[in-house]
């Protein structure tokens, strides 16, 4: 496509257009619809309203009695038996007499009259010195590659031979003994150990010039000065006072509803179903159907499948499949009347 060149008609001056809008449009004078709602103006009613409920004029306050409860006292009854505090475990419990224990012979401690060496192999061996880095003895990474064609059997398939694997013999845990004799809790390090006479390491501090004084400590600070404790007790609850005096006679249980109520007597209705009787026909029973009357017996014809060779049938031939194949003999026919008998005709050699 080939579009036209743009042509600027642009001028300097001021664009003063009025619209068609603005042309073609004239406001006209609508004057306001006068609403067709009736006013309905609110008129107070002058009676006092009466602020007295159903339930204020009905209820007659009375006393409430409680309920007595026939809970058992949560007290604990002691019992007057003594105690036996004969168990299974002490009953039961057979004392055996251990044989005595084997005691090691005890060896003295000699110590070594050389001084102790505190120099390591680290301290001895290292002068600081600087070194070069160990050289890397590892191969390069060639790639190992081969044209001949894999044929599939490894080293270990060749040489693999099954051998016969024996069960696993299980051993049978040795029961345990106990030892013989006491046991001594002393250990060769509790038995062994010399203890050595070592002084006190001195701390390295400045010595301190603080004044020392025998006045005795004043313990009174500014807080035990200005509080005073207050003497409190807890406030009482604040109850409201009952407007409505508690009944004093006895509950009243009558309802407006027993109190309007009259029983009368039910009148059951009467039932319009028919008595549900059997009605005996001294008539014949007629026992004939239409499959009765309009069946027509046929005669069975026995399937050609079951014969060796089929009456009425020529062999054709035999597929691979070994099912043989006849033709039905008919008044007129010809060479290409061939085909094959149904499934059930069909005889599988």
């Amino acid at each position: 496509l080939v579009r036209p060149l743009e042509r600027k008609h642009t001028t300097g001056g001021k664009l003063d257009t009025i619209p068609t809008y603005q042309d073609d449009y004239r406001s006209w004078e609508v004057q306001r619809r006068e609403t067709s709602k009736v006013e309905h103006m609110y008129h107070p009613p002058t009676a006092k309203f009466g602020n007295a409920t159903t339930f204020q004029d009905d209820f007659v306050p009375r006393e409430l009695n409680p309920r007595q409860s026939f809970k058992p006292p949560y007290v604990a009854k002691l019992s007057d038996v003594p105690f036996d505090g004969a168990t299974s475990h002490r009953t039961s419990y057979i004392a055996h007499q251990l044989e005595p224990k084997f005691i090691r012979s005890k060896e003295e401690y000699k110590p070594s009259n050389q001084p102790f060496e505190d120099l390591t192999t680290h301290r001895n061996d290292f002068k600081g010195l600087p070194g070069q880095l160990a050289k890397s003895c590892k191969p390069e990474n060639a790639k190992v590659g081969s044209n001949v064609h894999f044929n599939g059997v490894t080293e270990f398939q060749d040489r693999f031979q099954p051998w016969l694997v024996s069960l696993h013999e299980v051993r049978k845990t040795k029961e345990y003994v106990p030892p013989p004799g006491n046991m001594d809790f002393n250990s060769t390090s509790h038995l062994d150990y010399v203890k050595h006479e070592i002084s006190p390491a001195v701390p390295i501090r400045p010595v301190s010039n603080g004044r020392r004084t025998n006045a005795p400590f004043q313990g009174t600070t500014t807080t035990k000065e200005d509080f005073k404790a207050w003497g409190s007790c807890r406030q009482e609850i604040i109850k409201k006072q009952q407007e409505i005096p508690k009944p004093t006679g006895k509950f009243y249980d009558l309802t407006t509803f027993r109190s309007h109520y009259i029983p009368h007597q039910i009148i059951p209705a009467q039932s319009f179903k028919p008595a549900r009787a059997i009605v005996l026909n001294s008539a014949p029973f007629q026992g004939e159907t239409m499959y009765g009357i309009e069946y027509t017996p046929k005669k069975q014809e026995i399937c050609p499948a079951n014969y060796p060779s089929p009456p009425g049938y020529v062999y054709v031939n035999t597929d691979s499949h070994g099912h043989k194949f006849f033709r039905q003999l008919t008044p007129e026919f010809s060479e290409s009347n061939i085909n094959p008998i149904p499934k059930e005709v069909a005889v599988v050699s």
